[in-house]
């Protein structure tokens, strides 16, 4: 008797159990946009109008929301990156893409820390989001350095960790609008070959 060792097709979602995932994402969206990443899970199984039991069915943990909340960021991220892959100046496409994702960690409070957090912890949700970051930003920082415009030294990791330290502390001066972009531009004068 032969086995199979093809991966078992998953069983499409019934309906309503779509409806509650996809009511769970706008409020999850809502309140982490509102109250930051550690807004109550509780709470945003409230508002979806489900028990707690349903949120932890579709998202065992909070990491777990997240990640599926910052897909489409995600997606736009990686998109940009391969746009920029092609860009004339490998410096300023790096450079510019850093801001992207800082501007991404701005838009929910304690998205950089948890990121930060889970950047060495491989059982994570988050490293669904952070490993095909990274390797997009590597593939930048690759051109940039091959051109000579950034010491060969820096590494991805190093980039990843200033970025999100950057958008942590902008996050945390919400009155200076400049502050991410001028720490971003500071921090970029250290790499420069």
């Amino acid at each position: 008797m032969a086995s199979s060792t093809a991966p078992a097709t998953p069983r499409p979602q019934r309906a309503d159990a779509r409806r509650n995932y996809d009511r769970l994402l706008s409020q999850a969206r809502r309140s982490f946009s509102e109250h930051g990443t550690d807004a109550s899970l509780e709470d945003i199984a409230r508002r979806a109008g489900v028990g707690i039991g349903t949120l932890y069915r579709h998202f065992p943990n909070r990491h777990a929301l997240m990640n599926a909340v910052f897909q489409e960021a995600l997606t736009s991220l990686l998109e940009r990156s391969r746009e920029l892959a092609e860009a004339a100046e490998p410096c300023g496409a790096l450079v510019e893409w850093l801001g992207a994702i800082i501007t991404h960690a701005g838009e929910y409070r304690g998205v950089s820390r948890a990121l930060m957090s889970a950047s060495h912890d491989t059982s994570s949700a988050l490293t669904q989001c952070s490993v095909p970051l990274r390797e997009a930003g590597a593939r930048l920082l690759a051109r940039a350095q091959e051109a000579g415009h950034v010491r060969v030294g820096v590494s991805i990791d190093d980039l990843m960790q200033l970025t999100n330290a950057i958008a942590l502390a902008a996050e945390q001066s919400p009155k200076d609008p400049e502050l991410a972009p001028r720490l971003l531009r500071l921090t970029l004068t250290g790499l420069r070959a």
